[in-house]
């Protein structure tokens, strides 16, 4: 099950966050903190699969653009993995070459009209009972999405 969503760029500053367990506000500052840490502090020949506290962390680089999903311990990394590059192609088809500008403008939208977007639907089950499914497995690398970040 995914515990939270983040989009970070490469100075650490949240972009869009949401949480589909409750945590503190205040707790909330000191994760984002920690979780950023831990992904900008790898180089990019390691994995993007973390270990951290009780749950994993799968995250992917898009140019200056990080994006976070924390995971409970049952969940398949790389059905999270192919999720995070579908959401970006998402992004990018719908901002036409999205930017940092666009993911700040899309975060007041999503916050400000509560639409139901994938991530609130697979916020709710497992990616894998959600049934994602792709067989491009070519879509696996990141350089195929035309970020302008």
């Amino acid at each position: 099950m995914i515990k939270f969503f983040l989009m970070v760029n490469k100075q650490g500053q949240t972009r869009l966050s949401k949480y589909y367990e409750h945590v503190d506000v205040n707790k909330r500052t000191l994760l984002e903190t920690e979780v950023i840490k831990s992904c900008l502090s790898r180089s990019n020949e390691q994995c993007s699969f973390i270990e951290f506290k009780d749950f994993k962390l799968i995250y992917r680089q898009y140019a200056a653009l990080f994006i976070v999903v924390g995971v409970n311990d049952t969940e398949n990394e790389m059905a999270i993995y192919e999720f995070i590059h579908n959401f970006v192609e998402v992004l990018d088809e719908y901002f036409s070459r999205v930017s940092e500008l666009d993911v700040s403008f899309f975060n007041t939208v999503f916050h400000s009209t509560q639409a139901h977007s994938s991530t609130y639907e697979i916020g709710s089950c497992s990616v894998t009972q959600a049934g994602v499914q792709r067989c491009n497995h070519g879509s696996l690398h990141p350089g195929s999405v035309g970020l302008k970040l």
